[in-house]
């Protein structure tokens, strides 16, 4: 199928080389002309394993074309909405700014029986509202949702094996025109036994902010428990194992440290919030403010214990933090825990250097006062205190004799859990985990 793809960042960019890759003749399309130029030349404007080698793939096969011109979505069937929704400056509602006005530019390349498939995440609501707006214009054309469920460093597999297909439609029914080209643009994950739920267009739209909001709220649990398990001399880490252990639970996402970030949990759930006290249903939700809190609270936590780790003062320590990104495989440091710890770390008197394999660059971006150094070995060296706040593989294979011999003092603080404590101490470190003894 042709096929147009409106907002070339995150998620359009892998959407966009994805869909070719699946055998259809995509155009990206993006205002920003730096993004659509380093695309068109094959190379993704942000870190991500595997994209730069699809993009090359796809392109080399004519498949796939990035450009600035919206009158390039002329003559594709399906134009997928792919913008960013980021939080409103001061408020937590999301910004529906650009998903309006790609909607809005779209409008006039749109043909009678085109789909127009939204993927961005939009408070609930959003899709009736635009659906409305595109019949308006064009009556025989059809606008449906379609949720992304991307995880950052794994997006490419995400979108060419999903775990589930969700289609919103306006009437709810599988008879719907725009199911049945929706299967034709996924025949090849659904041959392959992806599963797809057919869905009427609110419930579409809950489906990954209700699935966000879960996974915050598991995070948020146990890293409750961690701070329980602080007081009470108890190790959060064999506890998760032991709940976990019940199909019910599951161990994934019961992992303590410090906590969410990145670009969709936090202001995802914010938005789910302040949509929800548009609704008059706020109370539903307020237990989403104590996730948010705990889940900022851990920052807070992570800067006491490095105090306690370095003797009660924070003046003058070296301390060097492993990590930028808000996860590991990814250079995405929008509302990054790593990031937060170090800037409060230097405010209080500390000397902060910030090293991570990838997210250098983003991170110099957003916080310039503090030191980066790309080179762990030279980061490490003559550190008084070491934080380990992303998880990259680099990081949880240091050896601790090996790095004992390149710090000026043998304390390390792992905030991510990920470190085993019993090789750390025998070889002279000061370890420091969140909630284990």
């Amino acid at each position: 199928m042709r096929i147009s793809v409106i907002g070339c960042g995150y998620l359009g960019a892998v959407h966009a080389a994805c869909m070719a890759k699946l055998g259809h003749e995509v155009v990206g399309i993006d205002v920003d002309e730096r993004k659509i130029s380093e695309l068109a030349a094959a190379r993704a404007p942000f870190f991500e394993p595997g994209l730069d080698e699809l993009l090359k793939e796809v392109q080399a096969t004519g498949r796939l074309t990035f450009t600035t011109d919206m009158a390039s979505a002329q003559g594709s069937a399906v134009h997928f909405i792919c913008v960013g929704t980021p939080q409103k400056k001061g408020e937590n509602a999301a910004d529906l700014t650009f998903v309006d006005a790609a909607t809005a530019a779209l409008i006039p390349y749109l043909s009678p029986t085109d789909v127009v498939v939204g993927k961005s995440t939009v408070p609930v609501g959003t899709a009736n509202r635009l659906a409305g707006v595109v019949q308006e214009a064009v009556p025989d054309a059809h606008l449906v949702w379609n949720p992304e469920f991307l995880r950052e460093g794994h997006a490419v597999s995400d979108t060419l094996q999903p775990d589930r297909l969700v289609y919103g439609v306006t009437d709810g029914s599988e008879e719907h025109e725009a199911v049945q080209v929706l299967d034709t643009v996924y025949s090849v994950p659904m041959e392959a036994g992806t599963p797809r739920l057919i869905t009427d267009l609110p419930t579409a739209e809950l489906v990954k902010t209700a699935a966000n909001s879960f996974l915050a709220t598991k995070i948020s649990f146990i890293n409750a428990m961690a701070e329980l398990c602080d007081a009470a001399g108890a190790d959060v880490t064999l506890l998760a194992d032991a709940i976990g252990m019940d199909d019910r639970i599951g161990r994934k996402f019961l992992n303590a440290g410090i906590g969410f970030g990145g670009g969709c949990l936090p202001k995802d759930i914010r938005a789910f919030m302040a949509r929800a006290g548009e609704l008059g249903a706020d109370q539903a939700l307020t237990f989403l403010r104590e996730v948010d809190a705990i889940n900022m609270r851990r920052r807070t936590r992570v800067v006491e214990l490095t105090r306690e780790v370095c003797g009660g003062s924070l003046l003058g320590q070296r301390i060097t933090v492993l990590g930028a990104a808000f996860k590991p495989e990814s250079d995405d440091v929008r509302d990054s825990p790593a990031l937060s710890i170090a800037a409060q770390l230097q405010l209080q008197g500390a000397v902060v250097t910030v090293t991570d394999p990838e997210a250098l660059g983003n991170a110099a971006r957003r916080f310039p006062e503090l030191h980066y150094e790309a080179s762990t070995d030279e980061a490490l060296r003559r550190a008084d205190a070491l934080l380990l706040l992303t998880e990259w593989r680099e990081y949880r294979d240091l050896d601790p004799y090996e790095t004992a011999a390149k710090v000026s003092g043998l304390k390390i603080l792992d905030g991510r859990n990920v470190l085993d404590p019993t090789k750390w101490r025998a070889a002279g470190w000061t370890y420091r985990g969140l909630g284990r003894p």
